[in-house]
């Protein structure tokens, strides 16, 4: 019983790593990785002062509890921490979402798969009332619609 419970841990957490990136740990651009999901996945970005600030620990932990639902909708999660945040990458952001102040302590930006911005957050919300957020997006229904016929 015990192994099972070792194994669930470790499952739990391949799975939250595989769900969570990081722009830090990537070698392209946030721009080109933004380019590289449009049109086939949605994006949340979650925007914080440091790895430790409580919103962003809280975000990330009512999104990891809901695998099925991210996987369900296309959604990935990229993190974003100010210190760690290459300048081109900021620019890029206060250039195409108007919406990013990187004064902000915590903000989380739903990104559609078209691109473009359909939601900022400055409190962390539940991971139903996100995932109701995309399911009244057209191309989301237009989804759900073809999953049905």
């Amino acid at each position: 019983m015990r192994r099972l419970g070792l194994v669930s841990i470790c499952l739990l957490a391949f799975i939250v790593l595989n769900i969570m990136e990081s722009v830090a740990n990537q070698k392209k651009s946030l721009k080109a990785i933004l380019d590289e999901k449009k049109d086939h996945r949605r994006v949340v970005l979650l925007y914080g002062r440091d790895i430790n600030q409580g919103h962003l620990i809280e975000q990330q932990q009512a999104l990891t509890a809901a695998p099925d639902g991210l996987a369900e909708r296309d959604l990935d999660v990229i993190v974003l921490i100010n210190s760690e945040l290459m300048e081109p990458d900021r620019q890029f952001l206060m250039h195409t979402y108007h919406e990013f102040v990187p004064s902000d302590d915590f903000a989380g930006y739903l990104i559609g798969k078209d691109g473009l911005l359909k939601k900022k957050f400055t409190k962390p919300i539940a991971a139903d009332e996100l995932f109701k957020t995309i399911d009244a997006m057209p191309m989301r229904k237009d989804e759900i619609k073809k999953q049905h016929d």
